[in-house]
């Protein structure tokens, strides 16, 4: 029996004014339950365009993305509370991330209130500061009183809160010290296995796409010229663009 398709994009494509060209042009994919998939490419190979619009962050000039076959279109934000619950992000930089000013359980927090998730949000709270190694007692302090891996956790846990089943990992460890991004990436891992929630990294790192992912797209000039296992297209990659990538780009070795 096949997983569930969650996540999809059908066609997609983005012109942005003043471009040469489209910053993506008919891509294609696809997120099942469960999975682990990388979306990788050189700078501006339209990585970004593509999280946003998955996001439903922005409109595509073409085709759709849909959760579960229901499209997901821009609008007020209170239209899209059902898809904001199914899917969450885990940003680049959690220090910009991060309100400054709001304690880490408040922004925790802020998912479950802003999308009306009933229950008890203090005891979901301290549930999931232990679930991504922290303190429950960490959440009456401000961001600028953790580490950089610390505030990442923090995000992660916001991004958990209102228990969705697809988290886009975006860059997850690019901000982080080398010594903090291996136990970011084991952490995202673990919560992947433990919450069973698909995960969808968009890295350049390709130390991390291994170590987190086991299926693989490649972009490049905003088409999708490869897709398939990490171990196959990383090693052995068939398109041009895919091996100048593997070639080009320096892995952070993960052990």
């Amino acid at each position: 029996m096949s997983a569930e398709l969650l996540l999809a994009a059908r066609g997609l494509t983005r012109r942005y004014r003043g471009s040469a060209g489209p910053a993506l042009d008919g891509v294609d994919l696809g997120l099942t339950a469960g999975q682990r998939l990388a979306v990788v490419g050189e700078s501006g190979a339209g990585k970004s365009t593509l999280t946003r619009l998955l996001l439903g962050l922005e409109r595509p000039d073409a085709g759709e993305v849909t959760y579960r076959g229901r499209p997901v279109q821009p609008g007020r934000p209170s239209a899209l509370h059902w898809f904001r619950r199914a899917v969450q992000v885990v940003p680049q930089d959690p220090g910009r991330s991060l309100n400054p000013r709001m304690r880490a359980g408040q922004a925790v927090a802020e998912p479950l209130r802003c999308l009306q998730v009933p229950g008890d949000h203090r005891a979901r709270v301290a549930e999931l500061l232990l679930a991504v190694g922290l303190d429950p007692d960490a959440a009456g302090r401000l961001p600028h009183e953790f580490s950089g891996g610390q505030r990442q956790r923090i995000a992660l846990a916001r991004a958990l809160a209102p228990r969705p089943q697809v988290l886009i990992a975006d860059e997850p460890v690019s901000a982080l010290d080398a010594a903090v991004r291996l136990q970011v990436v084991e952490l995202l891992r673990a919560v992947s296995d433990a919450e069973g929630v698909a995960l969808l990294v968009v890295s350049h790192d390709l130390g991390v796409v291994t170590a987190l992912c086991s299926d693989v797209v490649v972009l490049a000039g905003g088409r999708v010229v490869e897709s398939g296992p990490v171990t196959r297209v990383l090693t052995d990659p068939a398109s041009r663009e895919a091996h100048a990538l593997v070639a080009a780009v320096p892995r952070l070795v993960l052990t």
